[in-house]
């Protein structure tokens, strides 16, 4: 879903090395898919970055009404271009959503272990569903590689992660979310940008307003992308001279393949591989600003698992040595195509899960290191409590915020350094306890 405001926001915009620095258990965005029954709770994808509501947010009070609103932003909207008749149209009968308030302002105590949120995501159903698809499109999917470069096998993937193959796309008014966002979220100006776009996408006649429904985010279609990761990377591949990413899956998969095209994609290269780390590794080393080609990872004694060969071809490329649950679990080298699903959704628990799931339709893509099941991701009040710990320990964190970034990680680092630790980063209740007895 590119760009939105829910699970994966303006994910394009931001770098590729602060998404690897991102928590991968924590801060995740739920897909449209993730409703379902058999979706994993997980970010949204091209949407926009998880940020954490303040305490003084949750309590914000408009200054106006929502009609006084929506008429100063309709002043707005013309001078950007959109016209009285497109802007009064969508807007016939819009009223605040409680709803999306409640849910731009939820901050789950809990989140869900990354183990957890792949098991859901490369579920049994998904993939068999995938397979079926794969074959379906085949005829598709190869125009789609050919003209894009991106595997198709990804592209179904994203499909699945984010609307379950087009079966939940989200039910919500995307111009009612919006303005609600617009006039009472936590992000006005980024609301605002969206719904200008999303009025620019019914001026252009792609879509009528009452069919323009999404999550409660703002993000749209089979693959989620916000209004404005729409306006710039939507596609009409099957030439009905409209951007159909809603019933059309030719445009859905087109505009997710452009997307990925743009965002770096490299024609042919793997995403990454799993591999192991030696006794002694520096883990200061595994940070998603660290680059190396894989042939300098090797020389630091890094391996594949028996049996697994070194893809063809990979030695030179540049790879960062990625930790979803820190030392203790399951370590993976990713490449250039990993930082574009990252630009898609900014969440590496979300761009592992498409790699494995494109990989699991050719029976492949099983992860052969143990997950530390026996460490859960700390609650957002006991991550709030480690950084404030840290901090007071003169290892700065920064905002005591829950929200584990590149300062809260490299002050975990330092502290699990002054301790004797692997300085992997990641937050456990073990570092937990001992910040607390000191």
């Amino acid at each position: 879903m590119p760009l939105s405001l829910s699970r994966r926001w303006p994910l394009r915009q931001l770098t590729a090395a602060s998404s690897l620095i991102l928590l991968v258990a924590c801060a995740q965005h739920p897909t449209a898919a993730d409703a379902l029954p058999l979706a994993p709770a997980q970010p949204n994808p091209v949407v926009t970055l998880p940020i954490a509501p303040t305490e003084a947010s949750a309590e914000i009070q408009p200054l106006q009404t929502f009609a006084q609103w929506q008429a100063g932003f309709r002043e707005q909207a013309l001078q950007a271009g959109i016209s009285p008749s497109t802007f009064d149209r969508a807007f016939l009968g819009v009223t605040v959503d409680v709803d999306v308030i409640k849910a731009d302002r939820s901050q789950p105590e809990f989140s869900r272990p990354v183990w957890e949120y792949l098991e859901g995501a490369l579920s049994p159903v998904r993939v068999r569903n995938g397979k079926a698809l794969l074959e379906k499109h085949a005829e598709l999917l190869a125009r789609l590689e050919q003209r894009y470069g991106v595997d198709r096998s990804v592209l179904v993937s994203v499909w699945g992660m984010e609307s379950n193959f087009g079966q939940f796309q989200g039910n919500k008014s995307v111009i009612r979310s919006l303005a609600t966002l617009a006039y009472e979220g936590r992000r006005p100006a980024f609301a605002q940008a969206q719904l200008i776009a999303a009025l620019q996408i019914l001026q252009n006649g792609d879509i009528q307003p009452d069919a323009m429904r999404g999550s409660w985010a703002g993000a749209m279609g089979q693959t989620q992308f916000i209004p404005t990761t729409y306006n710039t990377h939507a596609v009409d591949f099957d030439g009905d001279g409209r951007r159909d990413i809603w019933s059309s899956s030719a445009d859905a998969l087109a505009s997710t393949a452009h997307y990925l095209q743009s965002s770096g994609w490299k024609r042919g290269e793997p995403w990454g591989f799993e591999v192991q780390v030696p006794t002694g590794f520096d883990f200061w080393l595994a940070d998603g600003s660290q680059r190396k080609t894989v042939a300098e990872w090797l020389q630091l004694g890094v391996t594949l698992p028996p049996g697994n060969p070194l893809p063809s071809g990979s030695q030179q490329l540049s790879a960062a040595l990625l930790l979803p649950a820190g030392a203790r679990g399951p370590a993976f080298l990713v490449l250039d195509n990993f930082r574009a699903i990252l630009k898609y959704n900014n969440s590496s628990s979300y761009a592992l899960a498409v790699s494995l799931l494109a990989e699991r339709f050719y029976n492949s893509g099983f992860i052969r290191g143990n997950w530390p099941k026996d460490d859960l991701p700390l609650s957002r009040s006991e991550r709030i409590e480690l950084q404030t710990l840290l901090s007071a320990r003169q290892f700065d964190a920064g905002t005591a915020d829950g929200i584990i970034g590149a300062n809260t990680r490299k002050a975990i680092r330092s502290a699990q350094q002054s301790l004797g630790w692997p300085a992997d980063g990641y937050p456990t209740h073990r570092l937990l306890e001992s910040l607390r007895s000191r």
